[in-house]
């Protein structure tokens, strides 16, 4: 049994349409030769493993476009190498066309499953990273207070730091010991180190309160 059209092609035809084309292929390839008689019956529907029937609107549709003709009295002879060329190239032209239709099809699916892949991953970035901020808004920043620093001396509570930068100060680190919570009256010294908790703004403005005449 020869081979049928190629299971690859997207063109779906019924089926005595394809063996329509799979024939005038083989006209044009000099397989059936101009001039050479063609038994529907016997050689298409068993070269094609199909009925009769099918063979022959197979071979009604080649006659129709003077590919074959009927010979009365005699049966079906293949009458034409360049119609057959001619279909089969039609048939080609329609195949590109459907095919690139279907590549821009899929490659419309892909980009909408790459989009919503893309909209999942940010959604997901996002809640991760209000996560992280949420979490890191307990994680202390520190602040080294040198003898450059202003408002030395002074307590937290007069500095109003919180009211001025939003920041709690959690902790104070002094040469002999970790004073934890300190209370309002706790006093900043040079050499301390201050852990404290805020916003993002919180270290900048605590930055400018004690290195800078800045206050904002």
């Amino acid at each position: 049994m020869e081979k049928n059209l190629e299971s690859s092609k997207r063109v779906t035809l019924p089926r005595y349409q394809q063996i329509a084309v799979d024939i005038a292929e083989r006209i044009v390839e000099d397989r059936y030769k101009v001039g050479q008689k063609i038994h529907a019956r016997s050689t298409l529907a068993s070269n094609f493993n199909t009925s009769s029937e099918t063979a022959r609107k197979a071979i009604n549709v080649l006659v129709d476009l003077e590919i074959m003709e009927v010979q009365q009295g005699s049966g079906t002879f293949v009458a034409s190498r360049e119609n057959a060329k001619i279909f089969v190239e039609k048939y080609k032209n329609v195949q590109s066309i459907q095919e690139i239709r279907q590549d821009l099809l899929e490659s419309v699916q892909r980009q909408r499953e790459e989009l919503n892949h893309f909209s999942e991953s940010l959604k997901s970035l996002v809640n991760q990273t209000k996560k992280v901020h949420d979490i890191s808004t307990f994680v202390p920043f520190e602040l080294k207070l040198t003898e450059k620093a202003q408002h030395l001396e002074e307590s937290v509570t007069d500095l109003n730091i919180w009211q001025i930068t939003g920041a709690t100060i959690v902790g104070i680190q002094t040469d002999t010991e970790l004073l934890l919570s300190p209370g309002p009256y706790a006093k900043l010294s040079a050499g301390n180190t201050v852990y404290f908790v805020g916003h993002e703004l919180s270290m900048q403005r605590m930055e400018q309160l004690f290195y800078s005449d800045s206050q904002a």
